[in-house]
């Protein structure tokens, strides 16, 4: 469960590179205005990510190139390997969209809480 405290919500989250090599644990804040998880360097550096290639990014500090790697996230007891952005400016991990999908979550704008939301298969 996360923790809503003025419009935020943080979850405890543990990350790790591809290969479970080390296990980091830390909070992290869901940024549903995020595409991509964002790692800050120091983590993608403590885990020993290694960069895939550049995305480039629309921030509100105007468009970043920022390097791009894998990473095992487990948040709310769910867990899968995702795309993430390492950055050199944001210390602190945001939690993307695309991460919450994937583990088949949203935020409850009335709780302030993730919750399941399904996955969606319209075939």
């Amino acid at each position: 469960m996360g923790n809503f405290v003025l419009g935020r919500v943080w979850v405890k989250v543990k990350l790790s590179d591809e290969n479970f090599t080390k296990i980091v644990e830390t909070y992290a804040l869901v940024d549903t205005g995020a595409t991509l998880t964002v790692i800050p360097r120091r983590i993608a550096l403590d885990l020993n990510l290694k960069p895939t290639w550049k995305s480039l990014v629309e921030t509100g500090a105007g468009r970043l190139g920022l390097e791009r790697s894998r990473i095992w996230i487990e948040l709310e007891g769910r867990s899968e390997i995702v795309p993430a952005l390492i950055s050199d400016v944001i210390d602190k991990v945001l939690i993307g969209v695309t991460t919450l999908e994937v583990l088949g979550l949203q935020v409850d704008p009335l709780t302030g809480k993730l919750k399941e939301w399904p996955l969606l298969l319209l075939y």
